[in-house]
């Protein structure tokens, strides 16, 4: 028997074969990167975000307000994402403490971000972006979160922007269930202006969800660890979540330690990776081990080749998209414009070998 195809499967095929054929003859971008200029959200596309709106919270903070695209997954309340965005036309990025509810009505995340002096993605953040703007984006991570219950008795600990994770717990505590926990908020900022979320954290305060203490450095000085106890006579008898300075959660990690309560502290590090590109650099191969030093006008490809490195590859010219690999870390400069992209730790950044070089140290996933 004779099986006639049907219209939409002759058009499907129709249509994949125009695409390949395009695929040939569009040089540098491949017909999904128009796609991704039409309908940068789609289904299928890197995943990206649109900036819907933007929040002052303090005098050198904002929110972002996302949209993310169709691949986003719902995240747990004080996970972070990585967000990309292009900065003096070089890729940056970096990853910000996801501030929303899990599952808003409009679909968007939220990350509230803190210019910090010489950041910057953070100073182009809080300074230049603007609604409309479509960054690239992660799926969120981490594991500063409460679980699946709250404890009973609950301690944040936090400085500055370190509020922000812990704003997300709190904004999603009544969806965890369970009999509302007895929650303390300690929180340092140079002044009340300052404080971060400082007018929603009070209006928990006042509403009895939560006990805050706040610390104005400028006026009070900086937290004491060793003489928290004076604040919260209780606190060996928490479940601890702090995220601030490095040198506050070390102070806290040997109190605790000394408490020996070390395994009720959870802690949240943020650490700010600075990428300086140049002309050339060390160029890892992490799966074979090799290093090699290349140039700024040699690719990777060619520099992975000559190491002995089985780099997959196609025409060589950057238009197949054959050569494409991730880079764990590091920074690469595109032959054909110039253009820079980074990648911090964990990002694995998708590069083209064959028109890309290093512009410093980076790290291959080859």
């Amino acid at each position: 028997m004779t099986t006639v195809a049907t219209r939409p499967n002759v058009v499907g095929a129709l249509r994949e074969r125009v695409l390949k054929f395009a695929e040939r003859v569009t040089t540098p971008l491949v017909p999904s990167d128009y796609l991704d200029i039409i309908d940068p959200l789609r289904s299928g596309a890197d995943l990206r975000g649109r900036i819907v709106a933007v929040h002052p919270e303090t005098r050198d903070a904002v929110t972002l307000v996302i949209k993310p695209g169709r691949g986003w997954r719902p995240h747990v309340p004080g996970q972070y994402v990585r967000i990309g965005v292009d900065v003096d036309g070089v890729r940056q990025w970096r990853a910000y403490s996801l501030t929303s509810k899990t599952h808003r009505r409009d679909g968007c995340i939220a990350v509230t971000v803190k210019a910090i002096p010489d950041g910057v993605v953070s100073n182009h953040l809080v300074r230049r972006a603007t609604v409309g703007t479509v960054i690239q984006l992660g799926q969120a991570a981490g594991d500063f979160t409460l679980g699946e219950r709250p404890p009973a008795k609950v301690l944040f600990l936090t400085a500055g922007s370190g509020i922000t994770p812990v704003m997300g717990m709190l904004r999603n505590m009544a969806s965890l269930g369970g009999p509302a926990p007895d929650i303390v908020v300690v929180h340092s900022a140079p002044t009340a202006d300052d404080v971060i979320f400082g007018w929603e954290l009070r209006m928990l305060a006042r509403e009895g969800r939560i006990r805050l203490l706040e610390r104005h450095t400028d006026t009070d000085g900086m937290l004491d660890v060793t003489r928290l106890g004076e604040l919260v006579t209780d606190f060996a008898e928490r479940e601890t979540w702090a995220c601030g300075p490095a040198g506050l959660l070390d102070a806290l990690e040997q109190r605790w330690a000394a408490a020996g309560i070390a395994d009720r502290l959870h802690i949240e590090r943020f650490r700010p990776a600075v990428i300086t590109a140049g002309d050339g650099g060390t160029v890892t191969f992490a799966k074979s081990g090799n290093v090699v030093e290349a140039d700024g006008s040699q690719s990777l490809l060619d520099a992975g080749e000559s190491a002995g490195v089985l780099m997959p590859s196609g025409c060589r010219m950057g238009v197949c998209f054959g050569c494409v690999v991730p880079m764990r870390q590091g920074a690469v400069r595109d032959l054909r414009n110039g253009d820079v992209t980074t990648a911090n730790p964990g990002d694995n950044v998708q590069i083209q070998t064959c028109v890309s070089a290093a512009a410093g140290a980076c790290e291959l996933d080859l």
